[in-house]
């Protein structure tokens, strides 16, 4: 099948076989297919859709193109969280050692930053000697020996999706529905998962700003997933605002161990973390109720004993042994840290939280090309959030640049981001829908 055929007849709006998308995936893992192809296909796709049967078969062909994983050697179920990604949403760093630590088995198989959202593998490269890119022996001896490991994906899981991901990042492509879904899924399905629940992220932040198109790629993740195999639900949850206090790579990884010590907690990212932690421990049926599992995980949380797993998941892929006692000593630091300052009195009543994100893409936190090289040390913290009170000349913010320069045009990013009013606006709900398999 001719690749540019195949291409013409979704630009058409025509129905693609389970052959045809087949064929293009495979062009894409043999290297057959140029850049300008594979950018048209998707380009083709987010102009004109997919139905389910065609993304379960984009799904498909994608976790083909590469191993899938068994682990039923395992003494308990496998399960996994995915994010569809926003700003501050370090969720995954808490998120596996607490449910590992309640006695599931959490293979994350995670990617890097994509536009304007940071990347979970970015994050996790920031800890010097960690390997996020283990073979697959270490990577099933990690997952074994401490319940979790959150890794990027090997050679030989999906090598089609990382080829068509990074394309789709700067080519205008990423909010296509079921470029997403079958991203998400085939890498997933690859790790060979027993369940799988995913957060779809609404609003100013996110890929999906508005909630019905966040509930429409809901639903196409749960439906696509289970018409791929994968027993799969999700939760719909607010990106008006970071999700943490800080956003960057290894201020997200401070923020995430702190968290996990209980030396500080975002509500709102505690909020995200135990509602999503609650939906895995579910689905695994490890507990019965969505009550017990918040119970569950909160105890685990307060316990230390998701922060002595993620301690030991570190150390196993690389890191240092005593990364979670002592982050800062080992956690690249920018060179120029600047606070943001109101310039006027009141509260806090909107962020324009892409642009925090692409602030952070600007100091080097983030990519421009897919070749581009991570500055690990950049980023925001000290965010305040919607609600919070200030007066002129107080922080909202605190950046951390390369230079001096970096850091001012940051800031008047940030400044900019933040909307000020005289009234504390009525809090917004951070966990909005639960949407369950038909």
């Amino acid at each position: 099948m001719l690749p540019q055929e195949i291409i013409r007849r979704k630009r058409d709006g025509h129905k693609l076989s389970a052959p045809e998308i087949a064929a293009f995936i495979e062009g894409i893992t043999a290297g057959t297919l140029s850049e300008g192809q594979i950018g048209a296909f998707a380009m083709a796709v987010f102009l004109k859709g997919m139905n389910r049967e065609e993304a379960v078969a984009l799904t498909l062909a994608m976790r083909d193109s590469g191993d899938v994983l068994d682990w039923s050697d395992l003494p308990g179920p496998v399960t996994d969280k995915h994010s569809t990604g926003g700003v501050g949403d370090n969720v995954s760093l808490m998120l596996a050692p607490i449910v590992a630590a309640c006695g599931a088995y959490v293979p994350m198989i995670s990617g890097r930053g994509l536009g304007h959202t940071g990347g979970t593998l970015d994050k996790m490269d920031a800890i010097p000697g960690y390997t996020s890119q283990p073979d697959v022996a270490r990577f099933r001896k990690t997952v074994l020996e401490t319940g979790c490991a959150i890794i990027g994906q090997t050679a030989d899981l999906a090598p089609a999706d990382r080829r068509l991901y990074a394309i789709r990042d700067v080519t205008g492509t990423v909010e296509s529905v079921p470029l997403i879904t079958a991203s998400i899924l085939s890498k997933k399905l690859a790790a060979g998962l027993g369940s799988l629940v995913l957060d779809v992220k609404v609003g100013n932040g996110a890929f999906m700003e508005k909630s019905r198109d966040a509930v429409a790629l809901a639903n196409s993740l749960v439906e696509v997933a289970n018409g791929a195999g994968l027993k799969a639900s999700a939760l719909v949850t607010g990106m008006n605002e970071p999700l943490a206090s800080a956003t960057g790579n290894a201020v997200e990884v401070r923020n995430a161990v702190d968290f996990l010590t209980g030396r500080f907690r975002d509500r709102r990212l505690e909020d995200v973390t135990l509602a999503l932690a609650a939906e895995m421990l579910q689905s695994s049926g490890i507990v019965s109720s969505n009550q017990d599992g918040i119970r569950r995980a909160a105890e685990t949380l307060a316990g230390g004993r998701a922060a002595a797993i993620f301690a030991r998941m570190v150390t196993a892929l690389g890191g240092p042994a005593d990364f979670v006692e002592n982050p800062e000593k080992y956690l690249p630091k920018a060179a120029v840290e600047l606070a943001v300052r109101a310039t006027e009195n009141g509260f806090v009543t909107g962020i324009a939280t892409r642009d925090i994100g692409l602030a952070v893409v600007a100091l080097g936190g983030g990519r421009t090309r897919p070749d581009d090289r991570i500055d690990h040390s950049v980023g925001l913290t000290r965010l305040l959030p919607i609600g919070a009170e200030v007066r002129a000349g107080e922080a909202l913010a605190l950046v951390h640049a390369r230079t001096e320069a970096d850091a001012e045009a940051a800031a008047a990013a940030v400044r900019s981001a933040y909307t000020i009013g005289a009234s504390k606006p009525s809090a917004e709900k951070t966990v909005l829908r639960r949407i369950l398999p038909l």
